[in-house]
């Protein structure tokens, strides 16, 4: 895996989990009114801040959106992707089993869906790398 310790000028960014359960994987509907992608899934994640690690950030992120707590696995994939004259990096990671109930805190619904029935999801695009990754295992 590469160093992703280090942000460049235009370059930022995103971790992201793959969690998997009994051969399914979690992806989150994106739910907010203002949110031009309403209504696509992703997996869920979010913008690393200043002075944490990516692993640090997934944690934090699923505390925050889905009120789970997570230990952060393995490496999985990176999607690579620009918006505008910003390209963004979006580390992915294994996550297994995680704590709590989930509350939909920034989603608007969760499902646990086969490798194969991800191609059939309206993904946001940076995440359509990941399910082609999920397609080969």
């Amino acid at each position: 895996m590469q160093n992703y310790n280090h942000e460049q000028k235009n370059k930022k960014l995103i971790a992201a989990a793959v969690i998997e359960d009994n051969g399914t994987f979690l992806i989150a509907r994106r739910g907010r009114e203002r949110d031009p992608l309403r209504g696509m899934w992703e997996f869920p994640g979010g913008k690393r801040e200043k002075g944490e690690t990516l692993q640090e950030r997934l944690k934090r992120e699923l505390f925050q959106g889905l009120s789970v707590h997570v230990e952060v696995g393995d490496y999985f994939c990176t999607s690579t992707f620009n918006k505008g004259e910003v390209t963004f990096d979006m580390v992915v990671f294994k996550v297994g089993a995680f704590k709590g109930e989930v509350i939909l805190n920034e989603h608007s619904a969760i499902e646990w869906v086969s490798p194969g029935g991800l191609l059939h999801c309206p993904m946001l695009d940076p995440d359509l790398p990941i399910v082609k990754a999920l397609q080969r295992l």
